[in-house]
């Protein structure tokens, strides 16, 4: 299981994790931040592989992606 973590006050909502993202797992959030960007969030984090193209794609290095460890 992959999780994303994205710096959503740093995020420019460009959405091109968005495209990017092969289990379509990240979404635009429906909460503002500070400068009035909708920042990407993930849904489903149980579905992602944690393949880390969202965190290759970002222009801003704001997402960073961990993988859980099945045991």
């Amino acid at each position: 299981m992959g999780i994303v973590k994205i710096d959503a006050e740093l995020c420019k909502s460009c959405g091109l994790c968005i495209k990017v993202c092969p289990q379509k797992l990240l979404q635009f959030s429906e909460e503002r931040t500070s400068k009035g960007y909708h920042p990407a969030e993930q849904q489903k984090p149980e579905l992602c592989t944690g393949c880390g193209l969202c965190a290759l794609m970002c222009p801003d290095s704001v997402i960073q992606v961990y993988r859980e460890e099945k045991n």
